[in-house]
């Protein structure tokens, strides 16, 4: 079995020792371990490029935060390999395995003692290629000063125009970044919907809407402006893009024990006294 590392690209070095210790387990267990050529470099180490990695890895680990596994999973999405987080971050609603009971996890793993969870993944055409998101798109003004406006239309009908800074179109899984600073609802994450959330919206008549995963969404802004996926690829949108739930789900291993609520609770400071 290979698991395949790709490691938190900020402060890489600092998490040299902690990950040469996680990699001695791996291997305890008769788990080869296969390094991202770029975390490779950054900690003076060997390894391969990350196309080479996602086809030789039976799995992918994210060592790092939320956003190291986010971009992992958009990254890695058309090879399909499940992904399994280890949290050195600081939030860690996705990454649920801590360094320190990775022993203990990877012997229940070996025994098939784990679950995987199926996570929605957006689809985004743009300028006739396909583009992919785990949390969330977000079409954002392209000057601070001006505001936009964002027409959006469904098979069924013309839905709105959002006048304002943006829109955020949010993935269940992503309903709790972005979207949930922008007043979004939060939205349990193995359901399947589109979360469709202004940003600072001129009209206070402007709120958040869900809609079922099997829509697709034309989404058109009236002035220049930035379409962002996952807070880390920005292009440049002067067009319609349609948006559409991926074909594939991202696959994530998680603990067995694993609660959702229990993680609401904890990061969300909910029942606290």
């Amino acid at each position: 079995m290979k698991a395949g590392f790709i490691l938190k690209p900020k402060d890489t070095l600092k998490l040299k020792p902690l990950f040469l210790n996680v990699k001695k387990i791996f291997e305890s267990k008769n788990i080869d371990v296969l390094l991202d050529l770029v975390s490779a470099k950054a900690i003076g180490l060997r390894g391969i490029e990350f196309e080479e990695l996602c086809r030789e890895s039976d799995f992918l680990v994210a060592f790092g935060g939320d956003g190291t596994l986010i971009s992992v999973a958009r990254r890695s999405y058309k090879y399909d390999k499940p992904i399994l987080g280890i949290n050195v971050g600081n939030l860690g609603f996705l990454t649920d395995i801590n360094p320190e009971n990775i022993n203990d996890f990877l012997d229940n793993f070996l025994k098939g003692k784990y679950r995987i969870d199926e996570r929605m993944v957006i689809e985004v055409d743009f300028r006739e290629k396909k583009l992919y998101a785990f949390n969330d798109v977000v079409i954002s003004k392209d000057v601070i000063t001006s505001m936009i406006n964002i027409e959006v239309n469904t098979q069924e009908s013309y839905l709105n125009t959002y006048r304002g800074d943006g829109l955020i179109i949010s993935t269940p899984t992503g309903s709790t970044a972005y979207n949930l600073s922008a007043g979004g609802p939060v939205v349990y994450p193995l359901t399947e919907s589109f979360i469709l959330t202004p940003i600072c919206p001129h009209s206070l008549t402007q709120r958040p809407i869900v809609l079922p995963s099997y829509f697709e969404i034309d989404v058109k802004s009236k002035e220049l402006s930035k379409l962002i996926l996952d807070g880390q690829e920005i292009y440049d949108l002067d067009d319609t893009i349609t948006i559409k739930k991926a074909k594939k789900p991202i696959k994530l291993i998680h603990r067995i024990e694993r609660n959702y609520f229990d993680v609401l609770r904890e990061k969300l400071h909910w029942g606290s006294k």
